[in-house]
């Protein structure tokens, strides 16, 4: 089962390539995909690792966070689960149509 990571304080020049890289040293990287701004198209600083299994994610975690990469102090955790988002303020009615 895949374990699924969070990597903060990424340097804004980190890409997929380089975080995968980077974990591949503790195990097999399922997938690594550093999140960007829509608009700017720029990093957001943070991303995420998905490794095989539940060891080389604790393998992982225990080498990188805290780890200086770029000039930047990593933080790497277990993920949490996505929470859910609220629709905007506009309740139930459909994107803002009124009824």
């Amino acid at each position: 089962m895949t374990k699924k990571l969070y990597v903060g304080n990424l340097s804004h020049t980190v890409g997929n390539h380089e975080l995968k890289e980077m974990f591949a040293q503790y195990g097999r990287v399922e997938s690594a995909n550093v999140i960007m701004d829509r608009t700017t198209g720029r990093s957001k600083g943070f991303g995420f690792v998905e490794m095989s299994n539940d060891q080389e994610a604790r393998a992982a975690i225990s080498a990188l966070h805290g780890k200086d990469f770029e000039g930047k102090s990593l933080t790497v955790n277990e993920a949490r689960p996505r929470e859910e988002r609220s629709s905007g303020g506009r309740g139930n009615f459909g994107g803002g149509r009124r009824y």
